[in-house]
């Protein structure tokens, strides 16, 4: 198992940019499934989920070609969809949780998909309600292989549009939903759907293939059904979820640090909370610079009452932020609550940074109460597992944050999210040694 061994109590330097988006990168790999012509997408970021799920599709039949780090082309001319009935697929669809986005675009194309248990974070109970009943509503039908664990799911009539409104705003719901739409005949209406910026990214790649997709940015999709998509070229946007990292990383060890190219436009209410939460910090065009502080305050409402973050569907705070915020919170002066309304086990890392010193009350799965310290290098350092992504990198940041040296096991969970995190904060003076045991 790999380890982080952090050095903590160090203050960084520098300019750092994001990475390409994750969420937005499972979406639109899968979306090249759509057409047999090719599809080139740039700013792809290089970590575990992404390798994976290419190494999935080309298993599938999908030619690759990777142009440089970032940029790889597709190209879905032929599908082996036999394949999918194999037990190989099964077994490396299920540890992958963006496996679950190839469906819409195979019943789309071929009319018949196999989904089996997918993997990914243990963060909690994570339905797949809303992908099955939007699929339902176009025609799909279930057949479950109680043997092989998985569902065979095929449009044996074809896809046919119709209007839905959907019990969740899911953003990978949605997308699954807008894929298998696209193709399918006569006009989908989606009601109450995910309208995060990677959202209005795929249906804009989508449009340039050849989709009829009305209503981009709302939580109103009207999409009309064309008979083939084409091949386009497609820029990912920058990753907000490591932009709000760094922005962790630099208030939390009392930092002077540049991001750049950060695509501030996409970014949300995520800036204004890290203000709120009383981080120093400056939009400058593109670039957030968070200026070094000898101590940050939590803002109050204007009641008095204590300040509370919570996850919302965008433009609201996404939930995988709210862990890099209950760790900056640590060390701020003032007292605010975490509120973790999607997930139930999200929270539950917070043992950890109770070890390390932190003054956290978990009141229940969902929410946490921070009491701050009021200073730099409050935690002090110990061994953690990391036991998904965002808890990994908050652990990460504590560990950076705290006095004496921390290790962090298990940090194929970092790597699944976030490209050579170790060696881009080593040049920002961290001192990470990856340990490979």
């Amino acid at each position: 198992m790999s380890s982080l061994i952090v050095e903590g109590g160090h203050r960084l330097q520098g300019n750092i940019s994001p990475q390409g988006a994750k969420n937005e990168a499972l979406e639109v790999i899968c979306a090249t499934l759509l057409t047999p012509e090719r599809v080139v997408i740039s700013n792809l970021p290089d970590i575990a989920d992404v390798r994976n799920l290419i190494s999935l599709i080309e298993e599938m039949g999908v030619e690759t070609e990777h142009i440089d780090n970032n940029t790889v082309s597709f190209s879905a001319k032929e599908i082996d969809t036999e394949y999918l009935y194999s037990e190989q697929f099964r077994k490396k669809a299920q540890s992958l949780r963006g496996s679950v986005m190839i469906v819409g675009p195979l019943l789309a194309r071929f009319g018949k998909a196999i989904l089996p248990k997918p993997g990914g974070d243990k963060i909690g109970r994570r339905r797949l309600d809303t992908h099955f009943w939007g699929w339902q509503k176009l025609g799909a039908e279930f057949e479950y292989d109680e043997l092989g664990k998985y569902y065979n799911i095929t449009a044996p009539n074809g896809l046919k549009g119709c209007y839905m409104l959907l019990d969740e705003a899911s953003v990978t719901g949605t997308a699954n939903i807008i894929m298998a739409a696209v193709l399918a005949s006569g006009v989908t209406t989606i009601y109450n759907a995910a309208c995060e910026p990677y959202i209005q990214q795929l249906c804009k790649m989508l449009v340039r293939m050849g989709a009829k997709i009305t209503g981009i940015g709302s939580n109103l999709l009207t999409i009309c059904g064309v008979d083939y998509l084409g091949g386009t070229d497609h820029k990912m946007l920058p990753d907000m979820i490591e932009v709000g990292s760094f922005i962790g990383v630099a208030a939390m060890t009392g930092s002077d640090i540049v991001l750049e190219n950060v695509g501030i436009d996409d970014l949300g209410i995520m800036p204004e909370c890290f203000r709120r939460l009383g981080v120093n910090m400056e939009v400058e065009g593109d670039n957030i610079h968070v200026r070094q502080d000898e101590i940050y305050a939590i803002d109050s409402f204007m009641d008095g009452s204590i300040m509370t973050f919570s996850d919302a569907p965008w433009p609201g705070l996404s939930p995988d932020l709210l862990s890099i915020f209950l760790v900056v919170a640590t060390q701020a002066k003032g007292s605010v609550l975490i509120h973790q309304k999607m997930f139930e086990s999200r929270l539950f890392f917070v043992d950890k940074l109770i070890d390390m010193g932190a003054k956290i009350i978990l009141c229940d799965p969902h929410r946490a109460a921070v009491i701050g310290a009021g200073k730099f290098h409050c935690l002090h350092s110990t061994n953690m597992v990391s036991p998904d992504i965002r808890a990994g990198i908050a652990m990460l940041i504590a560990a950076l944050g705290a006095r004496g040296t921390s290790r962090i096991q298990n940090i194929n969970q970092i790597d699944r999210g976030y490209e050579r995190i170790d060696e881009r904060l080593n040049k920002l003076g961290a001192h990470i040694i990856r340990s490979e045991e």
